[in-house]
């Protein structure tokens, strides 16, 4: 392909879901050498500056390749037996393939529970910045060999969307078995026709939605839907399409058409501080100079310890607080990067004085600045 216009593209965050059937090439075994070619693309991406998130199937497909396909009873503990040695074949493989283009790559192993509790999840979002402001690609994955139903995303395309949410991503891509949705099942249906874009996902798009054609992952076309409406509502864009189709990983960043496209509701940017003003009230009150009131009204500035003067209320890390003048006026509202107890400890500080303050830090902002709504 033409790689310029890849490179003219300005930089994004694309999370790439990978099927169990793309990752088998519906084989009973990993098909390392598509998985190459997948690589190629996405290191390619990753050459001309954007960032890539893999989100993995296959941890029980690349357990049962290991040991040599073992005929074993359908139950859970089997799975989890499965996924805890596949995992590390699957791992072992991602790390080889991209060591071909010297790309270190990071492994992230989450429940639903590590994104549902705030603290949790707030670690997992300051990890996954950190592997992508380092040139790694997170290799994520569901941790099956631990989750129990009642923490379980389920099945990956959920999961993506939700890595997608966390790594505040431009892009989904769903890269599965078939090209896309159709207007009717395209296996009993010769008429059936690929919906290029979707506007609205309403009943009749749920009912179009069929199973898994190749029955070697959990998730199928409406696990795809679900996940592409949890996307599109945080302003991510989404994909579903053919992995195995030439160059797919690349032209999709492009946006050249292939497969399915759903388009994002807001930007997510919008949907951020749509939820900081009408989501969860106010957990506390930070009061901040006049200097620190002007750079964040006027420079949409961050806040930094160094303008904050006083702290009340007690609140978490994660948590929505008031920003307010020295004389108690609102001027803003925000997302804690660190609690109460720990903005009073740094109030007033630099901000590469804050790590010697608490022994450690969570960035060098008190709020940055996609984090914070001014209330005109």
């Amino acid at each position: 392909m033409n790689t310029e216009s890849v490179k003219n593209t300005s930089s994004q965050t694309i999370v790439v879901k990978l099927g169990t059937s793309v990752l088998t090439g519906g084989t009973l075994s990993l098909d390392r050498a598509h998985l190459v070619e997948l690589i190629r693309q996405c290191a390619h991406l990753i050459r001309d500056g954007h960032k890539i998130i893999i989100v993995t199937s296959g941890a029980i497909a690349a357990g049962r390749e290991h040991l040599g396909h073992p005929q074993l009873s359908d139950t859970v503990a089997n799975k989890q037996m499965l996924a805890a040695v596949g995992q590390s074949s699957l791992i072992q493989a991602w790390e080889n393939l991209f060591g071909i283009y010297n790309i270190h790559i990071g492994q992230m192993l989450l429940t639903r529970a590590d994104l549902h509790d705030r603290e949790r999840y707030l670690n997992a979002r300051d990890m996954l910045h950190a592997l992508l402001d380092n040139g790694i690609v997170p290799v994520v994955n569901e941790n099956d060999a631990v989750a129990t139903s009642e923490i379980k995303v389920g099945d990956n395309d959920n999961l993506s969307a939700l890595v997608a949410i966390l790594a505040e991503a431009d892009k989904l891509l769903l890269l599965t078995d078939q090209p896309g949705l159709f207007t009717a099942d395209p296996r009993s249906n010769p008429n059936a026709e690929l919906i290029r874009e979707v506007h609205t996902i309403d009943e009749t798009l749920h009912k179009l939605a069929g199973g898994s054609v190749s029955g070697l992952g959990t998730g199928g076309m409406a696990t795809k839907l679900q996940a592409a409406d949890v996307a599109r509502r945080a302003g991510i864009e989404v994909t579903i399409a053919a992995g195995s189709r030439p160059e797919v990983i690349e032209h999709l960043v492009v946006d050249k058409p292939a497969g399915t496209r759903f388009l994002p509701l807001a930007s997510p940017l919008e949907s951020r501080k749509k939820w900081i003003l009408a989501g969860p009230p106010p957990e506390g009150d930070i009061r901040i100079d006049d200097g620190a009131a002007n750079a964040v009204l006027k420079r949409g500035s961050s806040l930094l310890a160094k303008g904050i003067t006083d702290v009340t209320g007690q609140f978490d890390r994660g948590a929505v607080a008031r920003i307010c003048d020295n004389k108690g006026k609102l001027l803003a509202r925000g997302i804690c990067r660190y609690s109460s107890h720990d903005l009073n400890r740094i109030a007033g500080s630099h901000s590469q004085d804050i790590a010697g303050i608490l022994g450690y830090e969570y960035g060098p902002v008190a709020i940055h600045r996609d984090d914070l709504v001014v209330i005109d």
